[in-house]
């Protein structure tokens, strides 16, 4: 029989999770309204703005798979996992154009990572 786990481990994954998933729905929406602080950004650092929806959609499949990981506990370790991996890839293209503004993206990422690892030690892999 498992052992219950203590209520603190489970309510620090649920308030990570639930940050994360409105942090990256948040941002999902400012790619998909287009707002202007955002493509200049981007123009920035020489993304293409044709990208900007599909960065936006992978925001948002990335906090509604954080979400269904309540249910689907792989989901949602599938998509902590895609999350830090897309915004390990934003940190990089920060630093390949010489902007060291990374706050924004390091907080999405260390959302990220906080949410993979309590979910992992919440409930395992699976």
């Amino acid at each position: 029989m498992k052992t219950p786990e203590p209520l603190p481990m489970f309510t620090a994954y649920v308030v990570a999770t639930l940050l994360a998933a409105a942090a990256n729905t948040f941002s999902a929406t400012v790619d998909f309204l287009r707002y202007q602080p955002v493509l200049t950004n981007m123009a920035k650092l020489g993304v293409p703005e044709s990208w900007l929806y599909l960065l936006g959609a992978l925001k948002a499949a990335g906090a509604i798979g954080l979400l269904a990981g309540f249910g689907v506990p792989l989901i949602g370790t599938a998509a902590a996992a895609g999350l830090i991996l897309f915004f390990t890839a934003a940190l990089l293209t920060h630093l390949r154009a010489r902007d060291y503004g990374l706050a924004p993206s390091g907080t999405f990422l260390l959302l990220a990572v906080a949410t993979l690892a309590l979910g992992l030690a919440h409930r395992g892999p699976w």
